[in-house]
């Protein structure tokens, strides 16, 4: 680590640290996968920052791995190879708000809570919402979704432009400000996605959306799984203006209503949320009530008031942290595949016989209108049998949705925990991903033993 002295010469003095609480902080995500330290961590202010880092980086060829807030789910931040942990909490400013163009400017770390709390102002929000409040640098880095991707599409459908520091410390724009573009590759598309093995994001230009007149959500119960995915089916293909559509299994319910004190029927259970003007919004409830009674729907609850609305959705974003602090000692191994919506009912549905067969509790929730659900696993980390479960059950999954068409990964990323898939998932387009990494970063300086196992690297 005799280059850290040398390091120092690029920032002023506050903006790195050795502090070995503050390495722990970098040295994990909210993932089960084991942590790691990096040598410093750097907390840069401006693009020409970490582009000096960078290229230093380059030049001695240590290690680069960008850092939000630690929220990923695969490993995608911890610093295998050690070296820098590039923080960018302090590049959280918002550059520009283009209210007519419905376009926003913004440095990668600030959060999506603090964006829309800034875009209130001008009546517009930001829609991608995948639950936890990470970085929207964080976010494009692995092509986050979440709830609302149903009506508003994913992170990638989101952004316009990207400032993007390159491995040799060069800084590049990947797009623009118009709303569509026939000219040369499509370097949005690469960058997001990549979760920083090809370029540090610096700064995103982002749609927006006008914030709709009217919002109602609903909560609605039915007999088992099939009937579920059925009426979701039904719903899409009603025309109905819907922005979310969430599928909580019944063992996901039961541990909801310990960890919230709450009396919810134990069923198979849709939170919908629906977005458009009064009127047709009125219109969409009643068409919506049809559409699930005629899948045996149980019981189905409408919610206007914008507080009751809230809760219904901390819910279901919570669901996570009720299995982790109804479980202690154990950590929390999520699955995140997508299929589509023909296979979704068998999917859940072996998924769910997976997990009794290796005897393990686990829920299975999703976001259904897209094909994309998860099962959650609480597993003892010292405990090897449970590990192997775990893993045999993420298998198994992983493997059902590729047979089908699907991807191992919805929307968390690779990181570690999906590298091994991606030869499979990809076949020869793999080789392809390596040329790219290997011309655009040939030290493999960012963010290395991600998204590629590491004999490919």
């Amino acid at each position: 680590m005799t280059y850290i002295s040398e390091l120092k010469k690029l920032l002023p003095e506050e903006q790195m640290t050795t502090n070995q609480t503050m390495r722990e902080q970098h040295s994990r995500d909210e993932s089960y996968h084991e942590p790691s330290l990096p040598d410093v961590v750097v907390f840069p202010k401006t693009t020409a920052e970490v582009s000096k880092v960078v290229a230093f980086a380059n030049e001695h060829q240590i290690p680069v791995v960008p850092f939000g807030l630690g929220t990923s789910l695969e490993g995608h931040i911890i610093p295998y190879h050690g070296g820098i942990s590039l923080d960018m909490s302090l590049m959280n400013r918002v550059l520009e708000i283009r209210e007519r163009d419905f376009l926003v400017k913004v440095e990668p770390g600030i959060t999506r809570t603090q964006l829309n709390k800034e875009l209130k102002k001008y009546g517009l929000f930001f829609s991608v919402d995948p639950g936890a409040d990470a970085t929207l640098g964080g976010m494009a880095a692995t092509n986050a979704s979440g709830t609302t991707s149903v009506k508003y599409g994913i992170m990638r459908d989101q952004v316009r432009d990207l400032e993007v520091v390159l491995a040799s410390g060069e800084v590049i724009h990947t797009g623009g400000l118009s709303a569509k573009s026939s000219s040369g590759y499509h370097l949005n598309g690469l960058i997001v996605g990549s979760e920083g093995t090809l370029g540090v994001i610096t700064e995103l230009t982002l749609k927006v959306y006008g914030i709709p007149e009217s919002i109602m959500a609903a909560r609605a119960t039915f007999p088992d799984i099939q009937a579920a995915v059925d009426a979701v089916t039904g719903i899409l293909s009603s025309g109905i203006s819907i922005a979310r559509i969430e599928l909580v299994d019944d063992r996901s319910i039961q541990q909801v209503n310990t960890y919230n004190q709450l009396n919810y029927v134990e069923k198979p259970t849709l939170f919908l949320e629906f977005h458009g003007n009064e009127a047709g919004l009125a219109q969409d409830v009643e068409f919506t009530k049809e559409i699930v009674s005629d899948f045996g729907c149980n019981d189905i609850q409408f919610e206007l008031d914008n507080k009751a609305r809230a809760e219904l959705w901390e819910v279901r974003h919570n669901l996570a942290y009720a299995f982790i602090h109804g479980f202690a000692g154990k950590k929390l191994m999520v699955t995140d595949v997508s299929v589509p919506l023909t296979e979704l009912a068998g999917a859940i549905i072996d998924a769910r016989k997976a997990i009794e067969t290796e005897k393990m509790d686990g829920a299975i929730v999703g976001h259904v209108g897209d094909g994309n659900y998860h099962a959650l696993l609480m597993i003892d980390m010292k405990n090897k049998e449970e590990v192997e479960k775990a893993k045999r059950v993420n298998e198994h999954i992983v493997n059902y949705a590729l047979a089908r068409g699907g991807t191992c990964t919805g929307e968390h990323g690779v990181g570690v925990g999906k590298a091994m898939y991606q030869p499979l998932e990809h076949g020869a387009a793999y080789t392809v991903m390596q040329s790219i990494k290997q011309t655009l970063d040939p030290h493999h300086i960012l963010n290395p033993g991600k998204i590629f196992m590491k004999k490919d690297q």
